[in-house]
């Protein structure tokens, strides 16, 4: 088992930080989207899909 650790330490550590990065990313799409915020952060007056965005509102 310690040799297969030491074999793959920086694999299993570059898995750990990849997993750590797309689990933050998720978590805060998630809270910003129950917060109202959309993706792109900007407004929508220039965008083409807020009708999708936003299907009961025209666009700002």
């Amino acid at each position: 088992m310690i040799e297969f650790l030491k074999n793959n330490l920086s694999t299993i550590i570059i898995s750990a930080i990849l997993l750590f990065i797309t689990v933050s990313v998720i978590y805060r799409r998630i809270r910003d989207r129950k917060a109202g915020k959309m993706s792109c952060g900007c407004g929508c007056s220039s965008c083409e899909a807020a009708s999708i965005c936003h299907p009961g509102n025209k666009a700002e």
